[in-house]
């Protein structure tokens, strides 16, 4: 797939994946600009209806983000793996199903491992969820609202997207 920038700006939809709480974030970043933060959410599915109707939910979530701010790019955090298989197989599932939307919008796609997030937004790969929440508030205006830490976590994602393809050049 062929990665054009239009009209000299790039729009990236970064997700922090997870069933029962969904970081997204949008954040643009226009030629010799800074990053912009345009819209962060929560998206949170309850544990009381049944997963494939939160994985249906989350699906529906992230096509709407899509057609609503019309990102060029899809920047989404690589599983980590935990003890816990059940949550870990979930994770994958709700990862799965985000791919699928943006490949049927046309994103390009390009996942990062938490390592890589921490290091992008702290300098440091053992930085701690609070550590990430503060660079990211120094690194981006946020409108006055109650932030989640998922949404930070998004918004990490979507830094490090820019931090790994200096715009305007992102490989193909």
């Amino acid at each position: 797939m062929k990665f054009e920038i239009k009209n000299s700006k790039l729009r990236v939809l970064a997700i922090d994946p997870r069933f029962e709480r969904l970081g997204l974030a949008i954040i643009e970043k226009k030629r010799g600009g800074k990053e912009i933060l345009l819209y962060s959410s929560c998206f949170t599915t309850s544990a009381k209806i049944p997963f494939e109707k939160r994985i249906f939910l989350i699906g529906q979530e992230v096509a709407r983000v899509i057609k609503v701010w019309q990102p060029e790019a899809l920047a989404i955090e690589t599983l980590f793996l935990t003890t816990n298989q059940k949550t870990a197989m979930r994770v994958a599932e709700a990862r799965g199903v985000i791919l699928y939307e943006s490949k049927v919008a046309g994103l390009y796609v390009k996942e990062f491992t938490p390592l890589q997030v921490k290091i992008a937004v702290t300098g440091y790969g053992r930085a701690d969820k609070g550590q990430v929440a503060l660079m990211v508030k120094k690194l981006l205006v946020f409108k006055d609202k109650k932030t989640k830490d998922d949404e930070f976590d998004a918004v990490a994602v979507g830094l490090t997207f820019f931090a790994h393809h200096r715009y305007p050049h992102p490989p193909l």
